[in-house]
């Protein structure tokens, strides 16, 4: 077996059929965003309709995370065995199904569990997405994987804007779960024939590994930055709503103005990202985003008025924004382990932020107050700024993307 599909594969493909396999990529991207950005919006409704308090409610998100970090051991060895394609053809439903149940829990132990199924699954979709996104980024021989999340964050404006809507309307979230699942499925159907067959299958040297085996030291490193950046978007994801519900006092019909603030600048951000990447080098690059998502968390605390909250949210969106993609990139391209093991690896690490950062917020805000929670998650962005430098993996794709600058110029698309 092999660690990526057949050069020639790549090579003869046209200019055409290369621009059909990046789009359909984005757009199972957009689709997976799109669910998950469904969830986040009717968070605050959800929460209220349960009667839960902070604390609480913290500790039943950390249900979404375990369900993710327990899947990443799996998710790595089974796109390994069987090939991302395969995998994200059957975790896709499955995830679809968990958004539905979302919408119908009624109790505090209902929404535990769905969103642990929905973690669980996620975890799937997310490295075999992933994987798809590295082995299109081949093809192309350029930075792009930025882009692809862009599509991810893109689906979260939209989502924001639907939930935004569907409140509006007073629609039950789960019949606007179900609206957004038709819209995904939809999307998978006219893409899932362009995704790339057969990438990343099999070991580099052609041994079998442990199925439990110690993780390299460089991915380590990565999926560190990785749990800096998380664990900020996580505190966007599940708390931006309610922050300016409780602590900026927004009118009911501007509280999502934090979220969605949040997530047009970090998707505006992943679209410009991969030729900030070629011009300055991933390590500054990631360097300013941290001390972005430190300045703007810092300054919502210091300043929690709806215009200058929704302008801190747009900094931490902007920050954020190239994190996730340039640790992914740098991980799919590590020579001695498959591209689906070292990004799971790499997020095993990085979800740690996801586990941690919602409910620390939660803990924080019930015994102190949700100021002081946001306060130490901007923490991690100057964590962020620190490790960077001592990561030699990024210096060196760095050095790679500012000679693949001119290449990019002369290929369109």
């Amino acid at each position: 077996m092999h660690t990526t599909a057949p050069s020639h594969e790549f090579d003869e493909l046209t200019l055409g059929r290369k621009r059909r396999v990046r789009i359909a990529v984005s757009l199972i991207y957009f689709g997976m965003g799109l669910c998950f950005s469904s969830w986040a919006s009717r968070i605050p409704d959800i929460k209220t309709a349960l009667h839960l308090n902070d604390a609480l409610f913290g500790t039943i998100l950390l249900a979404l995370p375990v369900g993710q970090f327990l899947m990443m051991p799996f998710s790595g060895k089974l796109v390994t065995r069987f090939g991302s394609h395969k995998v994200l053809r059957l975790a896709l439903p499955a995830y679809t199904l968990c958004l539905s149940l979302l919408g119908l829990v009624a109790a505090g132990w209902q929404l535990a569990f769905s969103l642990f199924l929905f973690g669980l699954f996620g975890n799937l979709c997310n490295i075999s997405m992933n994987t798809q996104g590295i082995a299109t980024e081949k093809l192309y021989q350029r930075p792009i994987m930025s882009s692809f999340h862009g599509g991810w964050s893109l689906a979260g404006f939209t989502g924001a804007l639907t939930g935004t809507l569907m409140i509006g309307l007073q629609v039950k979230p789960f019949w606007h779960f179900v609206t957004i699942i038709g819209v995904v499925w939809t999307l998978v159907l006219i893409n899932y024939p362009y995704l790339i067959r057969n990438f990343a299958i099999g070991h580099p040297d052609g041994q079998k590994r442990p199925f439990f085996s110690r993780p390299d030291g460089m991915l380590l490193q990565l999926g560190i930055i990785g749990f800096c950046s998380m664990a900020s978007e996580g505190a966007m994801f599940d708390w931006s709503g309610l922050y300016f519900k409780d602590v900026v006092k927004a009118p009911p019909h501007l509280v999502v103005m934090g979220y969605t603030s949040f997530m047009i600048m970090m998707a505006s951000g992943r679209f410009v990202a991969d030729k900030l990447v070629a011009r300055l080098g991933r390590k500054l690059l990631m360097q300013v985003s941290g001390v972005m998502i430190s300045g703007g968390l810092f300054s919502a605390v210091l300043f929690p008025g709806l215009i200058s909250c929704t302008l801190s949210f747009m900094m931490v969106g902007l920050g954020v924004s190239s994190m996730v993609p340039s640790v992914y990139s740098a991980a799919g391209r590590h020579g001695k382990v498959p591209p689906g093991i070292a990004l799971a690896t790499v997020s095993s690490v990085s979800f740690l932020g996801f586990l941690l950062g919602p409910p620390l917020i939660g803990y924080i805000s019930e015994a102190l107050n949700l100021r002081y929670s946001f306060a130490v998650i901007g923490i991690f962005g100057m964590g962020i700024t620190f490790l960077v430098p001592h990561v030699r993996a990024l210096r060196e794709d760095g050095d790679r993307t500012l000679e693949t600058e001119t290449a990019s110029q002369e290929e369109p698309g």
